[in-house]
């Protein structure tokens, strides 16, 4: 079953617009999730909204949000809140457009699919993607996600456009309050080398689908034990602490030419056996 969109509303650059929607472009939905639980009865243990000074729960009909200034609290009614009507709420108006290059990755969020939504979007949809790809641009705009104007970057994929959120400046926190604490650290050239040797034994395109989440695994699999009345394993030792960095590369090297040469003696065997067929047929 396809997902819901998320929102739903106009793509607009200048007179041009098209009606689109904006779908999740990941998921979570495949993690274990817990409930609470009380240990005395086994029953699911459920959550309720109370009052902090006299500990009764409120009603639905009685909450409503609060924005504390000073020792106060300004109230806001649910209908106070879906009147704060911006353009986004219904349009993406691309504003702006920049080289891919130049939206720091820090500033990136959550991933969406943007579509075209209807046979009468397609064309205009279709002129909007090719015109940013074409120019190697992507587009700057504003969209309103769960009552939040967040900016968004549109990014031509394929057929369709990649929208990502994106933060605002003062969401991202500056570098050098972390960074600049750290010293310069002088190294020795056959250190680094060796360093560099073991990177180049470990490069790889990235594939995603060569990496699997072991917690996940691990969680399932304590579920499958504890279900099934089995004692679950525990964890494997962790390694020692590493005393002296030039003799843990030296070991991480040597370890690598060990294991390569493990699978090309494994692999031998088989290729003389078939040189011998190949010696009897001929």
């Amino acid at each position: 079953m396809a997902p819901r969109p998320n929102w739903k509303g106009y793509l607009k650059l200048s007179l041009v617009s098209c009606a689109v929607a904006l779908f999740p472009a990941t998921t979570t939905c495949e993690r274990v999730r817990f409930n609470i639980i009380n240990r005395k009865t086994g029953d699911r243990v459920r959550c309720q909204v109370v009052d902090s000074e006299t500990g009764k729960e409120v009603p639905q009909e009685d909450r409503l949000k609060g924005y504390k200034v000073g020792g106060e609290y300004v109230l806001l009614e649910e209908e106070e809140l879906n009147n704060v009507a911006l353009e986004s709420t219904h349009t993406i108006e691309l504003e702006s457009f920049v080289a891919r290059e130049e939206v720091e990755e820090l500033y990136l969020d959550e991933p969406y699919y943007l579509v075209p939504d209807g046979k009468v979007a397609y064309e205009a949809f279709a002129v909007i993607r090719e015109a940013m790809r074409q120019e190697g641009l992507v587009g700057i705009g504003r969209v309103m996600l769960y009552r939040r104007e967040r900016l968004l970057m549109l990014e031509p994929r394929g057929e369709g456009i990649v929208g990502t959120t994106l933060r605002y400046a003062n969401e991202v926190r500056d570098a050098a309050d972390y960074f600049d604490d750290i010293p310069d650290a002088r190294i020795a050239r056959d250190t680094l080398e060796l360093a560099k040797h073991i990177l180049h034994t470990k490069k790889a395109k990235f594939d995603p689908s060569k990496f699997k989440d072991r917690y996940e695994t691990a969680l399932k699999a304590l579920i499958a034990a504890k279900r099934a009345g089995r004692a679950p394993r525990a964890p494997p030792p962790q390694p020692g602490k590493v005393v002296n960095l030039m003799d843990a590369l030296r070991r991480s090297v040597q370890a690598k030419r060990g294991s390569v040469a493990r699978k090309g003696a494994a692999a031998q065997p088989a290729s003389s056996g078939r040189r011998k067929k190949l010696r009897r047929a001929s």
